[in-house]
């Protein structure tokens, strides 16, 4: 049944004001829906919410499933296209590299030619492009063996060219090819400062996409999160 609201001249404006913002509560309640299925996320040119600092936000490792590890079973680095095309000439990875970099110059079709790159995983600093890796914060192959088995195609292709949240990274090449496909609870950056918000960039990761971790997993996190100050 429809709200009436009775406002007096006497009330000199005031009641109008009230009135409104009752009228906004009674039909504006309940009206945000915001959805975050696995996969939702399609590539974007959007900015890293990682890239290079925070990135953690409010999700918490308490929110995560855990769950034992899946098998890797069918995997393939294939099911994860990557690079793809991102306009003007450049791949994901291009885009990468002249978010992450500094002065960072570029051909006409995008080769990156120079730049300095700063390794936050290792604490170095770099200025030769082939000397990086793009790091996929939650490796494709950990994504598989806890959730990502069963997406489609579509949907790995959107998460191995993520830019919007904190999961690619320029990183030296040493320290992308020590950690592999490795969890927090088998491998961390060796630069101790980082962990905070390698952490919380995990975490990011794996709650947007709806990803499980081990128990192993969730206590390496939570050790690093403890770091945070």
């Amino acid at each position: 049944m429809p709200h009436s609201i009775d406002v007096r001249p006497s009330l000199n404006g005031k009641a109008v004001l009230i009135a409104l913002a009752i009228a906004t509560v009674l039909t504006g309640a309940g009206s945000c829906d915001v959805s975050s299925t696995p996969g939702a996320a399609e590539p974007t040119s959007g900015t890293n919410a990682g890239g290079g600092g925070g990135g953690g936000g409010t999700a918490s490792v308490d929110a995560l499933t855990v769950a034992a590890a899946g098998s890797m079973s069918g995997y393939s680095r294939e099911k994860f296209t990557h690079w793809i095309g991102q306009g003007d000439g450049c791949d994901t990875r291009d885009v990468v590299l002249k978010r992450d970099g500094k002065n960072v110059k570029a051909t006409t079709d995008c080769k990156i030619t120079s730049g300095t790159w700063y390794s936050p995983y290792d604490d170095k600093t770099l200025t030769d492009p082939q000397a990086l890796d793009i790091d996929h914060m939650v490796p494709l192959a950990a994504a598989w063996r806890s959730g990502a088995a069963k997406w489609t195609d579509e949907q790995r292709k959107g998460f191995a060219n993520d830019l919007t949240r904190p999961q690619l990274f320029a990183v030296s090449l040493q320290s992308n090819r020590a950690k592999g496909d490795q969890d927090p609870s088998t491998w961390k950056p060796p630069n101790h400062a980082y962990w905070c918000t390698y952490a919380q960039n995990w975490v990011t990761v794996k709650t947007y996409y709806k990803l499980t971790i081990t128990q192993a997993e969730k206590t390496a996190l939570s050790d690093m999160l403890a770091t945070c100050k």
